[in-house]
């Protein structure tokens, strides 16, 4: 069992000021970054690709990295990553300063931080659990979604430092960034705890697939992982398909400043996780808010506008702190703290992988279906096409519309799963 030192918040808030401005950091560089091979190639695939690169590696390796966070002293775990990915931009700026920076670089580089992330937020997940106080576990995992609106307000940071500091300037405040993190978890000491061999241990991979062995056996956080993964394949589709959709009746500027609202419903949501959720059950926090957001995303398509979507925006990021913030409460109450960094590792692979398919399935549906179906003489032309118009951007509001209903209709139909609602009840406190 852990044994507790930490008697307050004071390390957690520090651990978690230095995570916080990492993150900052890190969203500043995969937005310029993504800016730069952009401008370099014109491709758009090649600018996806930057994400698919910084996904698809750590969603994959989450289960063997919680292996080893089990395994291994979780600071120091988070300090081997903080100093890889750190060396990983340092090295990036040398080639920018140089003058010797390829797109090829960008795609090394954003996989070796992939890499290193796949380790770290186990580490980091797991750690929180020991830092924090039982009494204050509610605030600090709102606090914790802070780090969402941190890499949202980054696009709009990013454009800035770009035009006045440059490429190389913003690679050197990530560095800056790193840097203020390590010093911070140099400084502080984490709770130690004494792990707890389950019953496959011995290899590896038999260790890794442990945490689906604790998910599965446990049927009521099963739902609520498959609930996550659902909400996340809706969100990718919707992630891919704002951005164009919005760009169709308001220009790019505009879209900023929405995007910039919308990041304090990111805020708003953690305000909400840390301080109303331990008034209700946790599940009603997770399925309210998708089911809240699912409507807002269903207003815009009917109704497109720079209200509607500003709104929407905030609306959404306002859930998504909110249900992304009750689904960890509940995994890290539910949890045994010896055996959280497999069970959240592959808890993780499991919600997070749908989220790299659905930016393949958005673009494809979006081109090759509903933007033909929605032309001038395509074949709903003359019946959805008299609600909704016909033209360019409309087979991408009438997918945003589904998108939006599915939310809703999953939403709904996880209220009728038994085991899910009865999560909190059916199983006990670890904590």
């Amino acid at each position: 069992m852990e044994q507790r030192t930490a008697q307050g918040m004071g390390v957690f808030i520090l651990v978690w000021l230095g995570q916080l401005l990492s993150l900052l950091g890190s969203g500043l560089t995969s937005f310029v970054l993504g800016i730069w091979v952009y401008q370099q190639t014109g491709s758009i695939t090649q600018f996806a690709l930057i994400s698919m690169f910084a996904l698809l590696p750590s969603v994959l390796l989450f289960p063997l990295a919680g292996v080893l966070v089990d395994r291994w002293n979780r600071r120091w775990v988070m300090l081997v990553c903080d100093t890889g990915s750190g060396l990983t931009m340092l090295v990036i700026a040398y080639l920018v300063v140089n003058e010797h920076l390829a797109v090829w670089h960008i795609y090394v580089a954003v996989t070796i931080n992939s890499i290193f992330s796949s380790c770290h937020w186990p580490a980091y997940t797991a750690a929180v659990t020991l830092l924090i106080p039982k009494k204050y576990l509610n605030l600090g995992t709102g606090m914790m979604q802070l780090g969402d609106a941190s890499r949202l307000v980054a696009p709009l940071l990013g454009g800035v430092l770009l035009d006045t500091i440059q490429l190389r300037g913003v690679i050197l405040v990530d560095c800056i960034t790193f840097a203020i993190a390590f010093v911070t978890l140099v400084l502080v000491r984490f709770p130690q705890f004494k792990a707890v061999r389950p019953s496959t241990k011995g290899a590896v991979f038999q260790e890794a697939i442990y945490g689906w062995i604790y998910i599965r056996e446990r049927v009521g956080l099963l739902a609520l992982v498959f609930f996550m993964a659902g909400a996340n394949f809706l969100l990718g589709m919707v992630e891919i398909l704002a951005t164009p959709v919005a760009l169709s009746f308001t220009s790019p500027a505009t879209l900023g400043t929405i995007f910039s609202i919308g990041s304090m419903g990111v805020l708003a949501g953690s305000l909400l996780v840390s301080h109303w959720s331990i008034r209700i059950r946790l599940v009603y926090g997770v399925l309210g808010s998708q089911l809240i957001s699912g409507l807002s995303v269903l207003i815009v398509g009917f109704h497109p506008g720079v209200v509607t979507l500003t709104i929407a925006v905030f609306v959404s990021f306002c859930g998504l702190a909110m249900t992304n913030g009750c689904s960890q409460l509940i995994l890290r109450k539910k949890v045994a703290v010896e055996v959280q960094g497999r069970v959240f590792a592959f808890s993780r692979t499991l919600s997070d992988i749908t989220i790299p398919l659905a930016f393949g399935v958005a673009g494809f549906l979006a081109d090759q279906i509903f933007e033909p179906l929605m032309a001038d003489n395509g074949l709903l032309a003359s019946t959805v096409g008299k609600v909704i118009g016909v033209g360019h951007g409309q087979g991408m509001r009438l997918l945003l519309m589904i998108v939006g209903c599915l939310t809703v209709f999953m939403s709904i139909y996880a209220w009728q799963c038994p085991r899910l609602m009865c999560v909190e009840k059916e199983l006990p406190d670890n904590i």
